[in-house]
């Protein structure tokens, strides 16, 4: 029996179906996330296609149809086809000849099958044929999809030692779609997880915000942590963090609030700046991502001030952020657009003060008035200048 992937608004894209036409047909198949989820009634946000043809040949048949195409990854076979409805990536088939745990070298395959074996997990090797809509499923990737669980292609250990990044992807892919446990994929992910530590910093991070980015990411940080997995990537997580973590998820839910990976990662680590600076550094996280980690470890240091005091202080995102953490109520601050204090250093020094630090001793009493009293209108800032002047 056949069985087919469901229509949906992104298979039956014109554009798509003029890709095809320049490929060929029975070139090209739709593959990985867009058929998962596709089967699973979720959203799909990008598109990703393997193909019988060789890159250069992508490349002219999309140049003939006026298809631009860039080649993003092209000595690994995978060229972009830029397209008005997205992007897709279009890789050629392949298969791996050697791996070291953090990169593989890759020969180009004419097999399906072979292209399949290489990916991580059943689930993520499904292809649908883009006219037919015809599904081929290698390694009983249906059976597991229906059933929740998230198996490795073949044997766990072997597809770990291949790329030690899906350790980290295996937890992620469980706190997505994960119901029923693997005990073959948890074990082997026990067993291996000091292979993390080989790894670029800013892949390990990628994953981790990846994971913490999800709707519920607690059960399979839990499991992490239990299997010896966190300890590895983020020792600072000890068991109160952990706690808090899942504290934050519920209150989160409570107060309506969207999920924020790095929030989530501020629960995990202690209130502490310079641990939140450290963490940062090893993780390579960008400068932003770094001044809020550090911000949301400040929590509970002068957070005694109103919410709007607190948001003005340090920005409505960190102050949100810090409150939730502290199990407090954001929604003060979560539509509330900052104001700009209503008088200028200029205007002091027209009042007859020299320039210099008193102008600027002078402008931050205002401040912190006007701060403490509510952020009154100007004409209450004037007469709070005026007491000052006095």
């Amino acid at each position: 029996m056949t069985t087919t992937l469901p229509e949906a608004e992104w298979n039956q894209r014109e554009d798509l179906a003029e890709l095809v036409a320049a490929l060929g047909n029975g070139t090209i198949r739709w593959v990985g996330g867009a058929v998962r989820d596709t089967l699973l009634g979720a959203d799909v946000a990008d598109v990703d296609a393997a193909t019988t043809h060789m890159p250069e040949q992508v490349v002219e048949l999309c140049k003939k149809a006026g298809i631009r195409t860039v080649p993003t990854g092209i000595d690994h076979g995978t060229v972009t086809a830029i397209l008005p409805g997205g992007n897709v990536e279009i890789t050629t088939l392949r298969h791996d000849v050697s791996t070291d745990g953090r990169r593989a070298t890759v020969k180009y395959a004419e097999d399906w099958k072979d292209d399949a074996a290489r990916r991580d997990f059943t689930i993520n090797a499904l292809y649908a044929d883009p006219e037919t809509l015809e599904l081929f499923d290698y390694f009983g990737g249906l059976l597991h999809l229906e059933e929740r669980r998230v198996k490795f292609i073949g044997d766990a250990r072997e597809r770990i030692k291949e790329d030690h990044l899906r350790i980290l992807r295996y937890f992620r892919f469980q706190a997505r779609f994960g119901c029923k446990v693997d005990n073959e994929a948890e074990e082997a992910c026990q067993e291996l997880a000091s292979t993390l530590k080989g790894l670029s910093r800013e892949r390990v991070a990628m994953e981790l915000l990846n994971l913490l980015a999800l709707k519920e990411p607690g059960h399979a940080v839990t499991r992490m942590n239990t299997l010896g997995v966190l300890p590895v990537v983020l020792p600072e997580a000890k068991g109160d963090e952990i706690m808090l973590l899942e504290r934050l998820l519920d209150y989160e839910v409570a107060c309506k609030v969207e999920p924020f990976a790095l929030r989530r990662m501020a629960a995990l680590i202690p209130p502490d700046p310079d641990i939140a600076g450290k963490v940062a550094a090893r993780l390579k996280l960008s400068n932003d991502q770094r001044k809020h980690l550090k911000c949301c470890a400040e929590r509970g240091q002068d957070d005694s001030q109103a919410p709007k005091a607190l948001a003005y202080r340090v920005g409505r995102e960190c102050a949100r952020d810090r409150m939730l953490l502290l199990g407090e109520d954001p929604a003060p601050v979560l539509d509330w657009e900052i104001p700009v204090l209503p008088l200028k250093g200029g205007e002091i020094v027209e009042r007859g003060v020299g320039k210099g630090p008193e102008v600027a001793r002078i402008l931050q009493a205002v401040e912190k008035r006007w701060v403490a009293e509510g952020f009154p209108p100007r004409a209450r800032v004037e007469e709070i200048l005026a007491e000052e002047l006095r």
